[in-house]
């Protein structure tokens, strides 16, 4: 890739071995140089939400409090999914570092879902952006039991 790109509030980053190219611009400049790229901080937080929820053995994202307030948010009209619901990001102009917040199923070894989702989610966030992620931090902060029930989904009415 030899696009530039920047993240909402930062610089431009040129790619390896683009540096030459940067800041050309006219017909005798490469297509994929001319402008720069900008991506939002919530961009890179819906990528690492998607990415961490395709991993097997995780149940949730959010702690307890998030996951109660974004049940109640996702019934909102108009406000979606949360998808970004346990993820927190820093974006800087080249880097990003992603902390997650997860609910893993009973009987999953911890070690290896969490390994697998910093895999899952550096890849993911490197090939759609071409940041560099520097860390992804997993804070474990519940196991989902067999037969726990979810969280109980509200009445519709007692009459229809």
């Amino acid at each position: 890739m030899t696009d530039n790109i920047t993240s909402v509030g930062g610089g431009s980053r040129p790619d390896a071995g683009v540096s030459a190219l940067k800041g050309r611009t006219g017909a005798d400049a490469p297509a994929e140089t001319r402008g720069k790229t900008t991506i939002a901080d919530g961009v890179v937080a819906k990528i690492a939400g998607m990415a961490a929820r395709e991993v097997p053995g995780i149940h949730n994202l959010g702690a307890g409090v998030a996951r109660a307030f974004g049940a109640v948010r996702d019934r909102v009209p108009g406000t979606g999914a949360a998808v970004t619901r346990g993820v927190k990001v820093e974006v800087g102009e080249q880097q990003a570092a992603v902390d997650l917040d997860v609910v893993v199923e009973y009987g999953v070894s911890i070690v290896d879902v969490a390994g697998d989702v910093r895999t899952n989610v550096i890849n993911a966030v490197e090939r759609m952006t071409g940041l560099e992620v520097v860390e992804v931090n997993i804070a474990v902060d519940d196991v989902h039991l067999p037969d726990e029930e979810e969280e109980a989904e509200p009445d519709e009415g007692r009459v229809r």
